[in-house]
C-alpha cells in the first residue's frame, strides 16, 4: 500500500507545473509577488519559446522575471508592466497574441479552415450518384464493329 501511495505522490508531483522562480527572486510582498506570476505566466521565454518566464530556467527568463517584479515594485500597473515588456522584446513575447487588424489572420485561421471543410463536406455530399451503366445497343454495337472493320 505504501508503494501505491509513493507511485500516486511521484505521479502527482510529476505533473505538477515547474516554476523556475528562485527563492531569490520572490518579492517580499505576497500581493506584489501574485501579480508578478500572473504577469509572467502570460510573457513567453524567447529562449524555449513554449514555455512562459516562470517556467523556463533561461538566463533570459530570469533576466524578463526580474525585470518584471522591478516594474512592480516601481509602482507600475499589470498592464503597465505587460506594456513595457511588449515595448522592449515586441509581440512576440506573448504567448496569448492580441486580438488587433494584424493578427486577424492569425485568429481566424482556425476558423476559416473549419468553415472551408465544412463546406468541402457540403460539396461531397451535394454529388449526384453516377446513373446506372448505360450498355450499347445490338445496332450500336454493330456499327462499331462495321466501323472497326473498316479500318
Amino acid at each position: 500500500m505504501a508503494r501505491v501511495a509513493i507511485l500516486g505522490l511521484t505521479a502527482i508531483l510529476a505533473t505538477a507545473p515547474a516554476h523556475a522562480v528562485q527563492p531569490g527572486e520572490v518579492l517580499k510582498d505576497p500581493a506584489l509577488e501574485h501579480r508578478a506570476r500572473e504577469i509572467s505566466e502570460g510573457l513567453r521565454c524567447l529562449v524555449c519559446q513554449n514555455q512562459s518566464i516562470d517556467d523556463s530556467d533561461a538566463p533570459l527568463a530570469k533576466d524578463l522575471r526580474l525585470l518584471v517584479r522591478d516594474r512592480l515594485e516601481q509602482g507600475d500597473t499589470n498592464q503597465a508592466v505587460r506594456d513595457y515588456i511588449v515595448a522592449r522584446y515586441g509581440e512576440f513575447v506573448l504567448l496569448r497574441p492580441v486580438f488587433a487588424a494584424h493578427t486577424l489572420l492569425l485568429w481566424l485561421t482556425p476558423a476559416l479552415a473549419v468553415l472551408l471543410g465544412g463546406f468541402g463536406l457540403w460539396r461531397l455530399s451535394r454529388r449526384r450518384p453516377a446513373g446506372p451503366e448505360r450498355r450499347l445497343t445490338q445496332a450500336e454495337e454493330a456499327e462499331v464493329a462495321a466501323l472497326l472493320r473498316r479500318e
